[in-house]
């Protein structure tokens, strides 16, 4: 048998092919990823406050019949509906997004009622959708007013085979009252939540002065009102300035009070911590900063939480102050937190832009106006057509025997009553389909008063369409009754929860406060080492070193303190004690601590104390005298104090004490002259303390002229008290020392 075999051609690509470069497809194309994800996705809508995965989940429980009176669904049919006719994305993140609508810590008003395990404010997740139900609350319900009364437009879902609404008739303001999230392509948005009753009385004054103030307006809607509660402490100014543009941020404090125990012991109880704050997390890091000893103050920490909050925190001792304690709190941990707020929303245009506190409201009460003329339009339609068919009916009445001979002799009964009677098609379908018991003469008393009532509803609703004040008022009418039911009185979970403060006093709280002060022992060796061993240890006693290393300092300190290191180019450095590492090993190269080059050495470590003056020298020899509040470094990089040229360097530097100051160089001459003649200065190179034909200045000190000159030798300490033959002024250049002098040309 032969084959006969035909070899396909190649095959290329179909359809529209154009040559486009490689940038200008990839910036077409993420401009428009970047245009979805603003506007489907991340920013809400200022009219109903809500994003498209929320507005369709509302819808999908309205068509579920989901209201607050009817009985629960499982989450898992709702998240089904929305994904499969709505929202074609993730069930996770939609089922989030429905859990998120109900938790009350969570959302200000919750938009959906759950039964089940929708997670707590300790940041445990929900159960699975399968095991959680939901309906509608009641503010969902007002959110969905008027849906079916052609109020809002609708469009084609996803797959075109169902509608969906764009947006919703929304008779609360939902985006200042519940507030919301959202981080897009290059802009975010962040709207802390509102109190509603507070925001209804707001719209009311907007409605009667419409270009009032906003100052006016942030008296009615003083600040946000956090589901979690809190305190917020912002001065009014400052809130002000937020609302004026849009943009800005408030701190909001966890409320606590003081509870008294027995012996004047206390404790402090946290009964609200700030908006979107993770209590367990909270709490396990005061735990973190309370091993690592910064929170001095505290002693332990303790979760006794059931439904409500009530999170214990322990002082040291009764003698610290509870503000003082709680100021340390705020400084340190999230018990203070910082809400930020950009009113980044999308328009009625659907442009996205920044709108301040009077143009949310605008936005909504205009949207609000259309919601009304279409409700009212649709009314009037629905009117029309029912009095069409009530005079259709009373025309059937009038001429009941005519009526029921053409149907039952006419072959085209329909075509009969329209040219007999003048009727319309619809009057005389509805004469056609009307049952037999409707003939009694009640039910046509009943028509007569029907149209009659219906008649009186139209020429009001003419009225409110040609009436442009009366539909304000109408409105206005509406947005009391919605404050009324949301009120305070109505319900107590609608009161105000979040309380609103000026700016506290700011507490002076020393920085060694947040160190926990404890003895150490500063070693600081002849090759850079430097290290704090735990507790006071005997400065005779033993301490390791590196091969050919040996101590240069050793001091008592506390945590608490600071160390001042005196370096010979001339700068000081300031490191804390407690940063310094532990006793165990050689300790570290202080150069890793502090920016100083391996051409340069520490030559002078002391304890900083206020109020200490010290001598510093070259090796040029001069010097001045410089306060200790002068030489604190904030930086690693040191403070210069003493300058010096290329071919100089600081070569020594004592504590002021006495009167006197004596001065040896390396030619091992010692001078001795008042220390009134050396200036007090806090830079510079200072004045000329001795001069030397060969080398330099080797060491200094000052010391009390009755009391004599010390110095070390040895072991052994020697004071000269007769001193005349080395007595001069400054910047001479003084005779050799006394005998027995050391031969380092040292005092110590």
């Amino acid at each position: 048998m032969n084959a006969t075999t035909k070899s396909a051609g190649p095959t290329g690509p179909t359809g529209d092919i154009r040559d486009t470069r490689l940038a200008d497809a990839i910036s077409e194309r993420y401009l428009s990823y970047a245009l979805s994800i603003i506007m489907s996705r991340s920013l809400p809508d200022v009219r109903d406050g809500l994003k498209p995965v929320h507005r369709r989940l509302l819808f999908a429980m309205r068509q579920l019949k989901l209201d607050p009176d009817q009985g629960y669904k499982k989450c898992a049919r709702v998240i089904g509906d929305v994904i499969g006719k709505y929202h074609p994305h993730g069930d996770q993140s939609v089922y989030n997004a429905l859990v998120r609508l109900a938790q009350e810590f969570a959302v200000r008003y919750p938009l959906v009622d759950g039964q089940g395990n929708f997670g707590n404010i300790d940041g445990d997740n929900p159960a699975a959708m399968r095991y959680t139900e939901a309906r509608m609350t009641e503010v969902a319900t007002a959110i969905l007013e008027g849906i079916d009364e052609d109020s809002v437009d609708f469009r084609e879902t996803y797959d075109g085979e169902d509608k969906e609404p764009i947006v919703m008739p929304s008779s609360i303001p939902n985006l200042l009252a519940n507030g919301a999230e959202g981080i897009a392509v290059g802009m975010a948005c962040s709207i802390p939540p509102h109190n509603l009753e507070e925001l209804c009385t707001a719209l009311i004054h907007l409605i009667k002065f419409p270009n009032a103030i906003i100052g006016k307006l942030v008296d009615m809607v003083p600040g946000p009102d956090f589901p979690t509660g809190g305190i917020l402490v912002e001065d009014a100014d400052v809130i002000a300035a937020a609302y004026k543009t849009g943009r800005g941020g408030f701190r909001v404090r966890a409320r606590w009070e003081v509870e008294k125990l027995k012996r004047g012991q206390y404790q402090i109880i946290i009964t609200e911590i700030p908006y979107q704050i993770q209590k367990s997390r909270l709490i396990e890091k005061i735990a973190e900063l309370l091993i690592a000893r910064k929170l001095p103050f505290l002693d332990d920490i303790r979760d006794e939480s059931a439904e409500d909050i009530r999170i214990v925190l322990e002082p040291k001792n009764r003698t610290i102050e509870p503000e003082m304690l709680m100021e340390q709190m705020f400084k340190l941990t999230e018990l203070e937190s910082r809400f930020s707020m950009n009113m980044n929303v999308l328009d009625a245009d659907n442009t996205p832009r920044v709108m301040n506190l009077r143009e949310v409201l605008t936005a909504f009460l205009d949207h609000r106006h259309e919601v009304l003329m279409r409700r009212t339009k649709f009314r009037l339609r629905k009117i029309e057509n029912r009095m069409e068919m009530l005079e259709g009916y009373l025309i059937a009445y009038l001429n009941l025997d005519e009526v029921i001979r053409i149907i039952r002799e006419e072959d085209d009964a329909k075509a009969s009553l329209i040219k007999k009677f003048k009727l319309t098609e619809n009057q005389a379908e509805a004469i056609l389909n009307m049952r037999l018991r409707s003939l009694r003469k009640l039910e046509e008393i009943e028509i007569k008063s029907e149209h009659d009532a219906l008649k009186k509803e139209r020429a009001g609703l003419n009225k409110l369409i040609k009436d442009k004040d009366l539909r304000w008022k109408n409105i206005s009418a509406e947005i009391a009754e919605t404050k009324k039911k949301f009120s305070a009185k109505a319900n107590p979970a609608y009161k105000r929860r979040t309380e609103i403060t000026s700016a506290p006093e700011i507490i002076d709280i020393p920085v060694d406060a947040f160190i926990e002060k404890e003895p150490v022992t500063v070693v600081f060796s002849e090759k850079g080492w430097i290290k704090a061993a735990k507790g006071h240890v005997d400065l005779d006693a033993e301490v390791k070193y590196k091969d050919g290393d040996r101590a240069k300092f050793i001091m008592h300190a506390e945590t608490t303190d600071k160390l001042l290191l005196f370096a010979t180019n001339g700068r000081f450095y300031t490191i804390p004690c407690d940063k310094l590492p532990g006793g165990r090993g050689f300790g570290e190269p202080v150069r890793l601590m502090i920016d100083l080059g391996n051409e340069h050495d520490i030559i002078g470590l002391f304890l900083y104390k206020p109020e200490v003056k010290y001598l510093t020298a070259s090796n040029a020899g001069r010097g001045f005298i410089v306060k200790s509040e002068d030489v604190i470094a904030q930086t690693k990089g040191g403070k210069q104090i003493l300058n010096v040229k290329a071919d100089d360097e600081a070569s020594a530097i004592c504590v002021v004490e006495g009167d006197s100051v004596a001065v040896i160089g390396d030619n091992r001459k010692l001078l001795l002259f008042p220390l009134d003649e050396v200036p007090e200065m806090t830079r510079g190179r200072g004045v000329i303390l001795q001069r030397y034909k060969d080398g330099g200045l080797r060491d200094i000190k000052t010391f009390t002229k009755a009391e004599g000159l010390s110095w070390k030798t040895g072991d052994k300490t020697r004071t000269e008290t007769d001193l005349m033959a080395w007595e001069g002024k400054r910047a001479q250049a003084g005779r050799l020392p006394p005998k027995g002098f050391s031969r380092s040309n040292k005092f110590s």
